[in-house]
């Protein structure tokens, strides 16, 4: 059975302690994007998504997910963590020497969950789309849903790949773009003005719906409802997710400052604070 809004809220809540723990721990990685998408993977993995028991990297008969912008691996360890595909104990291990979970997805120790290495920015949709043509190829007809940042469309591949997927009708393909306005250097408009994205990809002949309230776990579900109807109608779908980066913590939010940055002690006390949950009787 799926989980309720408020089982998905309390995991919510959970996958942010994580997260705000993981990078404080290190004094090291991503919190802002990571916390900006917490609602959108927590609403993915455990509500949206076809999986099966299990990992194997083939994913025959189940919908798979690609990460783009690779710098939120706490929030995407977390999940996966969350949903059965390695243990949460192993959360403790981030950044550390040795560990599977790196700053960056790798696939190299074989993590169950990651299906490619996403460091490098821009390349997530043209992996996103050879593994939808290898579905046709192989009559599965489950959905390859990936996720990028919206100045991660600043990479110059990304539109060679929008170019290519409406041409060749990529119709299961759902492409969520993390639209907060904001990456490491400021805000997108100051880094790189890209104008309207919607209309962008309209005029490369995508299906595009935007979900306005984008840290709204029911937003979320009725907004990836529609994109999933919109499949198999000869165009791939991109969904404008709308996100508060750093969301669930007031000082973090309205910002770019902490694309990159933990918290300190005192920072950390507070933001748990804000996202008590059950006291932390979760925590890993």
């Amino acid at each position: 059975m799926k989980p309720n809004t408020q089982q998905l809220n309390d995991l919510t809540i959970q996958v942010r302690r994580d997260i705000l723990r993981m990078v404080h721990a290190v004094n090291s990685g991503h919190p802002g994007g990571s916390l900006g998408c917490t609602e959108f993977l927590v609403t993915l993995y455990q509500n949206l998504m076809e999986r099966k028991e299990g990992f194997d990297m083939d994913g025959v008969g189940e919908d798979l997910f690609f990460l783009s912008n690779g710098h939120i691996s706490p929030v995407f360890y977390s999940v996966l963590a969350r949903s059965g595909y390695f243990p949460v104990s192993e959360l403790a291990t981030f950044r550390l020497i040795n560990s599977r979970l790196q700053g960056h997805p790798t696939t190299h120790d074989s993590l169950p969950g990651v299906r490619i290495a996403s460091g490098s920015l821009g390349q997530g949709l043209s992996v996103g789309i050879g593994a939808a043509q290898a579905k046709k190829l192989n009559g599965d007809n489950h959905i390859i849903y990936t996720l990028h940042g919206d100045g991660e469309l600043q990479e110059g591949q990304n539109w060679e790949a929008i170019m290519y997927a409406s041409a060749k009708k990529v119709d299961n393909l759902i492409a969520t773009i993390d639209l907060n306005g904001k990456q490491i250097d400021g805000t997108t408009d100051e880094v790189l003005a890209m104008g309207s994205i919607r209309a962008k990809f309209e005029a490369f002949d995508w299906d595009v719906l935007e979900i306005e309230k984008g840290n709204d776990l029911e937003a979320i579900i009725a907004g990836m409802t529609d994109a999933k109807s919109r499949t198999g109608k000869g165009k791939p779908v991109c969904v404008l997710l709308h996100t508060e980066m750093g969301n669930g913590v007031d000082f973090m939010m309205n910002t770019h400052a902490w694309h990159g940055k933990a918290p300190n002690d005192a920072q950390l006390d507070n933001a748990l604070g804000q996202n008590y949950n059950t006291g932390g009787n979760s925590d890993y």
